[in-house]
Order: structure tokens, then sequence, then C-alpha cells
């Protein structure tokens, strides 16, 4: 199963204690996917959907709030490689009117397209809330290839209010068009793990923290063997040009009549062709610190090309 199944999973089976958390929910399901019907002054509302633990939570929170049982078909479409729809639909007028006005749906008994939230005011009702939303229209990428996480709707202002609901929470959600659908998004693995844990999903959220940090701590291996391989090379890079100036030397003139102190550090640095410069350092005597050997490595460079630009000879070149 995907990991968006598995939060899902985990979200449908929580229940809260407390009935206005319960409405706070429904309110999140009805307005995010359930059609509401008025007609001939009658209400219904209609739940179709192929999300089986949306369909098994959705029903018993009617059944446990409201005492309603809503009506339930189960539709197979042989055209889509057997796709089961779940349709799960309230008729009874005033059992509508009681759910819809409990949701804050229903105002002054007009069926309204906006989205009310006066249900989520306290901070367990907006995590009620944001649970709803997810399991009625959400989505999250597994964590092992990028963090993703988002909410579809086809209603701008609906999608612009859940946003807000997650600003409520320090949570940077984005939103953008996408064809005919509202996405509300996160981006940022810290922010997704926070929302996680507001849904209440806690076994998510741990496995998404297992991921987080064996990627933080493989990304930290990485960096630091990137880092290394590149000093090496440019150590490496760095001793042959040097190997190269020492030679022109002593093929032009000969390493003895160099300094003494240039003259040891020339024949170390024959001696030793993989050795740092702070290898270098301590092999002298006495020893020295790395910059020191950088500086006579460097006077020994300058007398090399001097050499050059006297002799004329373009077969001793330096390699760049």
């Amino acid at each position: 199963m995907s990991f968006s199944y598995n939060v899902k999973k985990e979200i449908a089976q929580r229940f809260g204690n407390a009935r206005h958390c319960n409405i706070a929910e429904i309110a999140a399901i009805i307005n995010m996917c359930a059609y509401i019907g008025h007609f001939a002054q009658k209400i219904c509302i209609k739940l179709q959907t192929e999300n089986a633990l949306l369909a098994r939570k959705y029903f018993t929170l009617m059944k446990k709030t409201f005492k309603i049982v809503c009506n339930v078909t189960v539709r197979k479409n042989q055209v889509y490689h057997g796709t089961i729809t779940y349709v799960l639909t309230v008729t009874d007028t005033a059992d509508a009117e009681k759910v819809l006005t409990a949701t804050g749906i229903l105002q002054y008994k007009q069926i309204c397209n906006q989205c009310y939230m006066p249900v989520a005011h306290s901070i367990c009702c907006r995590r009620a809330y944001i649970r709803g939303a997810f399991l009625a229209a959400g989505s999250i990428n597994d964590p092992k290839k990028n963090y993703h996480l988002e909410f579809v709707h086809g209603d701008a202002k609906q999608a612009e209010q859940l946003q807000y609901l997650l600003h409520t929470f320090h949570l940077d959600a984005k939103m953008v068009q996408r064809k005919e659908y509202f996405v509300v998004y996160l981006k940022e693995g810290e922010q997704i793990s926070d929302i996680l844990n507001i849904m209440q999903a806690h076994i998510s959220l741990l496995d998404m923290e297992n991921v987080r940090v064996l990627k933080e701590v493989r990304n930290s291996v990485n960096r630091k063997v990137n880092c290394e391989t590149a000093n090496l090379n440019k150590t490496v890079a760095a001793a042959i040009t040097q190997i190269e100036d020492i030679q022109y030397i002593q093929y032009q003139k000969g390493l003895e009549n160099l300094p003494e102190a240039l003259y040891m550090t020339a024949e170390l640095r024959l001696q030793y062709p993989e050795a740092s410069l702070k290898e270098l350092g301590l092999l002298m005597t006495p020893p020295m610190g790395k910059s020191g050997v950088n500086h006579r490595l460097k006077k020994i460079s300058s007398i090399a090309e001097e050499l050059r630009k006297d002799k004329g000879d373009f077969a001793w070149q330096k390699k760049r």
C-alpha cells in the first residue's frame, strides 16, 4: 500500500471523543467532496467516493454523532477495471437540515455554496477539520521519493479557507490552480511532519521521521565524501604541478643550487608525492606548519616559472 493510503487508513480509524470534533470532521468531508441537493423544499446530502476508508468513516461519524444511518449503494464500474463506487445519501430533509445546521453549512435555512467553519474555532476542532479534509480530498507522496502533500478542490473559495485554516497552525501552505481544480499544498518535510502530527497520524509521522533521518544522514555522508574527494583531487593536482616544477628546476640548474630550505622541501616532495602539505611539514626538521610548506612550494613554482620565461621552453610548460 502507498504511504498516502496508510496515512488515510490511520486517520480513518481515529474518532474523537468530543461531539464537536466529530461535527467538524463531518463538515470537512461534506465541504470537500459531498453534494447538497436543494429542490422543492427538500434537502439531501450525497457523498460519492471510491475511497472505502472515507465511506466507512463518514457512515460511522453520521451514525455516532447524529444517530443518522445513511443509505448506502455500492456500484461496480465494469469499464474502469471493476472500480467500486460507494454512494452514501441522507434523503430525509429533517436529518439533512440537522447535519447542515450543526456543521454551519446551512445558514438561516438557506443552502450556501460557500464553506462555513464555525465548527472549527477551537484547536481540537481545527485538527478534526483538517483530518476530514485530508481523508476526503488529500494525498501525500512517499517521503522516500520527495516531500509533497496536497488537498484538491474544485472551488477556489473553499480552497482558500482551507489554506487559511492551515495558516493558523503556522503552516506555509501555498495554493495553485491546476486545470479546473485548486490545489493547496505543502512541500517542506518539516511542515508535512507537522501536519501529520496535527491530524494525529502518529504512526505515519514516525515512519516519515525515520525516512527524514536516513535522508539527512545519507546527504551528510555524501556531502562529506564529495568534499573529501574534491580536497583529495585538489591535493593531487597541486602535487603533480609541484613535482613538474621541481623536475624542471632539476633539469635546468639542479636542485642543489636552490636555497637549503627550498632544496629540502623539493627533495621531500619528490620523495613523498602523495603527501599533503601538513604531512610534508611534519616530515621536515624541525617540523613546520602547512602555511610554511605552501610558501616554500610557491617560491619553487616562481623559480620554475622564471626559468621557463628565460628559456622559452614550452615543452616543460605546466599543465593547467
